[in-house]
């Protein structure tokens, strides 16, 4: 039958000119990632323990690093306390920027410069439970760059944080009596 193969495109038709035009796309913003990583490149979530404080509380030890950031592997810039917005480097010249503080955590923002380029957001975040403190650390994009895309150069990243995380813990094990 010649005219059958026509009926689904008439079809077709009659129901767009029956339903009207379709509605122009919504334009979808990207995950403002600056809040949190919902929605964006999840790097890596590292967690160490900080030992037994049964005195001190998460939002202290955040407060020892914070007032004394000397105790990062900080460069310049950042010796003292930080606050939101401060700019440092950390070891190896890399640029952050301290883009939030809470009571129990607080984030950093690589800049342009960093190894691992900008827009990597990491979150130093401290918990207790009977007594026991513990920091995790979060780190996630906007987008993966170059190194943090490529599966050697991620992976070399991972390892290289999870150390460098690890002697901040070693170190706040012993500095959180003090808070």
């Amino acid at each position: 039958m010649p005219g059958f193969a026509a009926l689904p495109v008439a079809l077709a038709l009659w129901a767009g000119l029956v339903a009207g035009p379709s509605p122009a796309p919504v334009a979808v913003s990207p995950a403002d990632c600056r809040a949190g990583p919902a929605g964006c490149y999840d790097l890596y979530t590292y967690g160490y323990t900080l030992g037994l404080h049964p005195f001190t509380g998460p939002e202290a030890v955040r407060r020892q690093l914070t007032d004394h950031f000397w105790l990062f592997p900080v460069s310049g810039g950042c010796a003292g306390r930080i606050r939101a917005g401060a700019r440092c480097e950390l070891l190896g010249g890399n640029p952050v920027e301290v883009e939030y503080i809470g009571d129990d955590f607080f984030q950093i923002n690589t800049l342009p410069g960093h190894q691992l380029g900008r827009g990597m957001h990491i979150r130093f975040a401290f918990s207790r439970t009977l007594g026991f403190h513990t920091m995790t650390v979060r780190a996630w994009q906007d987008r993966p760059t170059d190194c943090t895309g490529e599966v050697l150069c991620n992976g070399a990243n991972r390892a290289f944080a999870w150390a460098t995380w690890r002697v901040l813990a070693t170190t706040l094990r012993f500095t959180a009596y003090a808070a």
